[in-house]
């Protein structure tokens, strides 16, 4: 099923066509050659430019009723365009119907035509080149070998985590906590505890016993 649509890329309301006569050298066509450009022309209608996918054709239609007079398939890296020699309005284009191609000479009244038909056709270039490179580059990562990370049998990965697992300080043995307790008792001991201080509670009943003894003097 094909999924690709036209695209119109550039309308153009008037342009004429006219018969040239074959080309005698290498060196291009000119359109002083065809005659009085102002009335000498086979056909007069709309140019519309289209583009579907990777392809791009010019299409000459009438103005009233839209029946095609001819069809030039576009190519950038062939013939199928040119432009003439003595004139930035007229072009050569190679129009094709049913195997068969024949070349009409193709101009614009307009320098402003004949400049948006040339950008057209440049920016549709444009993007095939971008299209074909990123379709390059897409293959390219396709063949390229793909490389097996997984574990083949037998094999284990072993993982480091740093000091996970170790102890800063040891912690006090009961023996050492027995010590601490009953104050060593001999000179290579440790150090007794200090008691704590009294209490609020114990210092106020030592003063009232003091005070009881002080009374019965």
């Amino acid at each position: 099923m094909d999924t690709e649509f036209e695209s119109v890329l550039l309308v153009i309301r008037e342009c004429f066509v006219y018969k040239i006569p074959p080309r005698t050298a290498a060196r291009g066509y000119r359109a002083s050659e065809w005659g009085d450009l102002g009335t000498s022309f086979l056909w007069k209608g709309r140019l519309r430019v289209m583009s579907k996918g990777q392809s791009c054709f010019i299409r000459l239609e009438d103005n009233e009723t839209g029946e095609t007079f001819a069809v030039c398939p576009y190519d950038p890296n062939s013939n199928s365009v040119e432009a003439v020699l003595d004139s930035s309005r007229y072009f050569v284009l190679k129009i094709e119907n049913e195997g068969r191609h024949a070349f009409v000479g193709m101009g614009f009244q307009e320098r402003g035509d004949a400049f948006d038909f040339n950008v057209a056709l440049q920016d549709f270039t444009k993007q095939i080149i971008a299209e074909k490179q990123s379709e390059k580059r897409a293959k390219q990562v396709d063949d390229t070998p793909k490389k097996d990370y997984s574990l083949k049998e037998g094999q284990t990965i072993n993982i480091s985590i740093g000091n996970v697992g170790k102890r800063s300080r040891n912690r006090p043995t009961e023996n050492t906590q027995s010590s601490f307790a009953s104050g060593g008792g001999g000179g290579g001991g440790m150090v007794p505890l200090i008691p704590p201080p009294p209490s609020a509670a114990q210092v106020k009943q030592q003063q009232q016993q003091q005070q009881n003894q002080h009374n019965l003097f």
